[in-house]
């Protein structure tokens, strides 16, 4: 059977919202003859439908033998095999875990594309993993595919999001990190105000939310605070960068801060009803107030709750947070965190905006490594 149709064919595998295509079509411009798409979750069929009408809709991975596609003729097969299973925000089971066996199904495909077409690109992508974790897979690849390169790349050069990923391919890339494009996270804000320059990783649960304590102390799922209730006041005594030591405030009025022990990686926030307060601590941070010999350092309280933590067990600076104003990255500008085009999933509710969102890729990450083609 002869290629009847120009363009290139195109496997998406776990396609998601098609993010994809956006990279291949719309940012390299490559022309698409048939673009097979694998997906099972009906919102984000829904969002690739109504972006790219002509996409052929497959269904479940598990069922791929009976897939009716001209396999000799795929020029593209990638795809990110679920995460769940191998990250080391989950109980890292590996393929112990249901979810992991389907890295295994991905690879039969890719290797199945292969043997079929043995000039076809492959692209397979999962998140930064154990060290053993990512032995484990590259090896296997490496088993199952031929000339397998590997590339970890961090989507803030990109984009405002930290979001590294491991991605495996035969594409060679003569530049094999993106350019950094300098893009902080205000610059993608719809308004508002950040602690951060660039925004933590989004993950498919964002849409749960989270609060003040757990995005101090966690370091997760990005909060944005109002742009009338808070403002840059001034920097902490502390190393590091200069999102680290910078200190926003609720009124325009800050006291001299001094951070003393602890909790210096993540940027302080003074709100309205913060205080300083003196402490004794010795040198393993235990307090020790009458021992007169230590001399008193000054520490900021930490409570989302409007009250200060129990005396006798500050041992890091942490902030009182009273009346703080502040919400969650809006579905737009989770789009721009992942480079996809404004409103792109707009048509199903947030909930399921932050979900595909959250489980998709960085667009601009994938262009540049689909530009080596």
């Amino acid at each position: 059977m002869n290629k009847d149709i120009k363009g290139k064919y195109v496997l998406g595998l776990f396609d998601g919202t098609s993010a994809g295509q956006i990279a291949i079509r719309d940012r390299l411009g490559i022309d698409v003859a048939k673009y097979y798409a694998s997906e099972k979750d009906p919102y984000a069929i829904k969002i690739a439908q109504k972006n790219y009408p002509d996409t052929i809709q497959l269904g479940d991975i598990n069922n791929w033998r009976e897939w009716d596609i001209d396999w000799q003729f795929i020029d593209i097969v990638m795809g990110g095999f679920p995460c769940q299973a191998w990250s080391v925000a989950g109980q890292q089971q590996g393929d112990r875990d249901p979810r992991g066996q389907l890295f295994w199904v991905m690879l039969d495909i890719m290797k199945h594309v292969m043997k079929c077409n043995p000039n076809a690109k492959y692209l397979m992508e999962n998140v930064r993993m154990s060290n053993a974790f990512e032995k484990y897979i590259t090896h296997h690849t490496e088993q199952a595919l031929p000339n397998v390169n590997k590339y970890l790349i961090n989507s803030s050069l990109v984009s405002a999001q930290n979001r590294k990923r491991f991605y495996w391919t035969n594409i060679i890339l003569d530049e094999p990190q993106p350019k950094d494009r300098g893009i902080v996270l205000k610059d993608i804000l719809e308004d508002g105000l950040t602690d951060r320059t660039k925004s933590h990783c989004l993950d498919a649960n964002y849409f749960k939310g989270g609060n003040l304590k757990s995005y101090f102390e966690k370091h997760r799922r990005q909060l944005v605070f109002s742009d009338d209730k808070m403002c840059h006041v001034g920097d902490a005594d502390l190393k590091g960068h200069d999102y680290v030591r910078r200190v926003y405030a609720a009124e325009g009025k800050s006291p001299s801060l001094c951070a003393s022990s602890g909790g210096n990686l993540e940027p302080k926030v003074l709100v309205k009803g913060a205080r300083m307060v003196g402490r004794r601590l010795d040198a393993s941070g235990t307090r020790k107030d009458n021992d007169k010999s230590i001399p008193i350092k000054q520490m900021i309280e930490v409570r989302d709750d409007d009250k200060t933590n129990c005396l006798t067990t500050v041992t890091k600076d942490s902030i009182l947070v009273e009346n703080m104003s502040w919400r969650k990255l809006t579905p737009l500008e989770c789009e721009r965190l992942q480079t996809v085009p404004d409103g792109y999933t707009e048509g199903v509710s947030n909930t399921q905006r932050y979900k595909m969102l959250g489980n998709g890729w960085t667009v601009d990450v994938i262009a540049h490594i689909l530009k080596g083609i």
